[in-house]
Formats: C-alpha cells, structure tokens, sequence
C-alpha cells in the first residue's frame, strides 16, 4: 500500500472523527477506575485510537450512579449552579428537609468549607468563566455524541422532542429571563410559551402553569443505563476488557501507575484515568491532590410507562426536579441532598417528588414505581475536573461533573484521549484544570 493511501478501515476511522492507531501510536496500556459513562465513553474513545485499555468497577459497567439519571443531554443547561445570591437560600434548605435542595444538618459542619467556596464561585467574575466554559464544552459534548452515536450504533436511542420548563407565576418567569438571555448569547434557541401553545407540548397539565419555555434542541435518551451498556457494548468489540474489582489505593510515578484492588492484588498501567465520579476525589488524594468535591445525592422514581402520556422531558425547576419518559418507564426525579456518601438515602424526598408530579399532572398513576438514588459529583463552580495529576504523573482525572455527566460524558472521553496522546485540546482545558482550586 502506498505511504500517502488509506485502508478502508482508516478511512472509516478519518471520517468518525476518531484518530488512526497509526497516526496516535499502539499499546498503550490505560486503566480506567469507574465504569461510569465518564470511563464507558472515555474507553470507548481511547480503543478507538489503538489503546489497550481495561477499566475496572466494583459494581459493573454503568451499574451505579450513570444507571438512574434523568435521561437528558442538557447541552443548552449551560448556567453554572452558583448564581449570585443563592448562598441567601442556605436558611430555608435547612428548613425544608424535602425541598428542592436540602442539607441535612449533622452534615453542614463538614460541608461548610464546600459552602464557602461555592459562594465564592457566584461572584460575577467568576460565574462569567465558568458560563463560558460550560458553553464550549457543551458545544463539543454535542458534536462528540452525534459522532459516537453513529460509530457505536446507538443512534436509535436519541430522542429529539425537546424540553417544556414550567413556571408557576409571572414572577417565577420573569426571574428565569436573564438565564435564558445568557444563554441567547451562546447562539441556544428555545421559545416562550403559554396558553394553547403549552397546552399543545404537554396535555393534561395543570392549569397552575401560566407559561413555559420550549427548548428544541434539547434531547433525551431511551434509557441511561441501556446507552451506557450499548456504549459498552461497542468499545469492548474493539478490545476494550473491564475487571470487576474494587480499588483500595493508588500510587503513581513518572513510569506508571499501581492499584492496589480490594483483595490485596496489584495491577500496573503506564495510564491512569481516575472517574470514579462522587469517589474520584478519594483517590485524588491519595496521589497528593485535595479537590473539593461534594456529592448531590440524586432521587428518583420510575413508573410504569403507562403512568401519564408525558411527551417530553418536563422541567419543574421551582421544585429542582424533571419527569423524563423513557422506554423502560416514567421517570420523576431530581431534586438535591448535599449530604456526602455515607449517609443512607432519604427515600422521603423520592415520595414528595412524586405526590408533587400528582399535584403537576392530574391523572398520573403513581403506582408500580421502584425508588433509586444516586451520588452525583460537585464542584464549587458547577465544572468538573479534567485534566492532569500534579507532579506531571501519569495520571488524569476526570470527573466533578455534577448533573452533567452524561451530557459532558463524549466531551470528556475526547479531551481525555487528546490529554493522554498529546494531542491540542478541543477546548481551554485551563477552567477545568485539577489544580484549580
């Protein structure tokens, strides 16, 4: 074959957007540590390069907390959490242990420093950086995933019906504008709407809602956990091996790194990847690095698909939770519990969401749902972490992604991949850097 011709699999390579193994360089041996859709899309990414990766989970593959999220590719919620202000809220979360965001108050001692940094995230400045970080890497998020979609063969499980945000009052919409004029200015669509035309998105609502916010481009998937194993599916048919073990430590030098697995027995790699979600911080430390991450403990439950005809995904962003149809049920869900990872789930606050989607949607059948809550992982200013381990180790993490994780998941793999080859980054990697904070 000539030096300057293509076979016909690096072609197909050329045109997915995936770099050839011939281009990147064979054999490099890359563990992952999560088998979340964090590391399910980053595998997927790096063996389509010509690595040889092997991710491990104590569980399974997106078997945790990438099983039971609300389904959506959010790549228009570009506003980070810490408005300005918000930290003024702290009194009435405490009050109200089902609301919209709570935090219990045995752990508000150890969250405090959290706090305080996520009040510090609000100041214009600030919020102006991380705004215009989520926009780029939203930006490539889609792109990555229309692509790995179509490589992957899972295309068929996109869902593109949008989103319905409701409100309540005049004042409740009114407070929502200046979000979505910022949003205007990264070129995101959507349209205001009340009266025959909401009605028209979402029959049987309750007349409570006034108006609504249709966003077109938002999209869904047919399920989270079924993608995630697709994904899966797809990456190991390339070589890609997954181990089941727990991970007690790591420890890396300018050669590799070494796990250590919960039975005692190591295993070397001359890559680490740490996306181990609401636990990666853990292991971060372990390896000289203190990331202040929180975990949004997420509920949720999911009904039979006969419950309500929802025609797509609803946002009730006044209560903090979404009701997203799927093709393994109804999904209602959302809400946030700061309360780390050792405390045992509340499924009170999966119950008041639920009566509140019976309040929202007269006629649901609340019956036949199973309960679930999940460990999202947070950081102060709404972006995760992506990028190298100080000390110029071998090692790059990537997690923090809060409520994004899915949405950001195929972003992530890609600048992964670039950070592991060497490759120039698809975006200013310096506001998602580990050495932040």
């Amino acid at each position: 074959m000539p030096e300057n011709s293509k076979s016909p699999e690096q072609e197909q390579r050329s045109a997915a957007g995936a770099p050839s193994p011939r281009e990147w360089g064979e054999g490099k041996d890359i563990a992952i540590v999560g088998g979340g859709i964090i590391g399910i899309c980053a595998a997927a990414f790096l063996v389509e390069a010509g690595c040889s990766v092997t991710i491990f989970d104590r569980t399974g593959i997106c078997e945790e907390t990438s099983s039971g999220n609300a389904a959506a590719f959010a790549f228009s919620d570009v506003l980070p959490l810490a408005h300005k202000g918000m930290i003024k809220h702290l009194p009435k979360w405490l009050a109200d242990p089902l609301g919209p965001l709570s935090i219990p108050p045995a752990y508000l001692p150890r969250l405090l420093p959290w706090l305080i940094r996520f009040w510090r995230a609000g100041a214009p400045a600030k919020y102006e950086a991380s705004l215009a970080a989520q926009a780029g890497m939203m930006k490539l998020a889609e792109t990555e995933w229309m692509g790995l979609l179509d490589r992957s063969g899972t295309r068929p499980m996109l869902r593109e019906d949008g989103s319905l945000e409701l409100y309540e009052s005049e004042a409740e919409f009114r407070a929502s504008l200046s979000g979505w004029a910022a949003r205007e200015r990264f070129g995101i669509g959507f349209r205001h709407v009340e009266g025959e035309g909401l009605a028209g998105l979402q029959p049987g609502l309750s007349p409570r809602f006034i108006k609504g916010t249709f966003v077109p481009s938002w999209k869904t998937v047919a399920d989270p956990k079924l993608l995630g194993k697709a994904v899966w599916a797809y990456a190991e048919a390339k070589g890609a091996r997954f181990e089941r073990a727990g991970i007690d430590r790591v420890a890396a030098d300018q050669d590799g790194a070494t796990l250590t697995l919960a039975d005692g027995t190591t295993r070397q790699a001359r890559h680490l990847i740490v996306a181990a979600g609401a636990w990666s911080h853990l292991l971060a430390r372990q390896l000289g690095d203190r990331i202040p991450l929180e975990t949004e403990r997420g509920y949720n439950t999911t009904l039979p698909r006969s419950a309500f005809d929802v025609k797509r995904q609803l946002i009730f962003s006044g209560h903090g939770f979404v009701i997203t149809p799927l093709e393994t049920g109804l999904r209602v869900g959302g809400a946030v519990e700061l309360g780390g990872i050792e405390r045992p789930p509340n499924f009170n606050r999966s119950k008041a969401l639920l009566q509140k989607a019976q309040q929202f949607l007269p006629g649901l059948n609340p019956s036949g749902g199973r309960e679930w809550m999940g460990f999202r992982p947070s950081l102060p200013d709404s972006v995760p972490v992506i990028g190298k381990a100080s000390g110029s180790r071998p090692v790059v993490y990537a997690f923090g992604h809060g409520h994004l994780g899915l949405t950001q998941a195929a972003a992530t793999a890609r600048l992964i991949r670039e950070i592991i080859l060497g490759q120039v980054a698809s975006v200013d990697l310096a506001p998602f850097s580990p050495q932040r904070f």
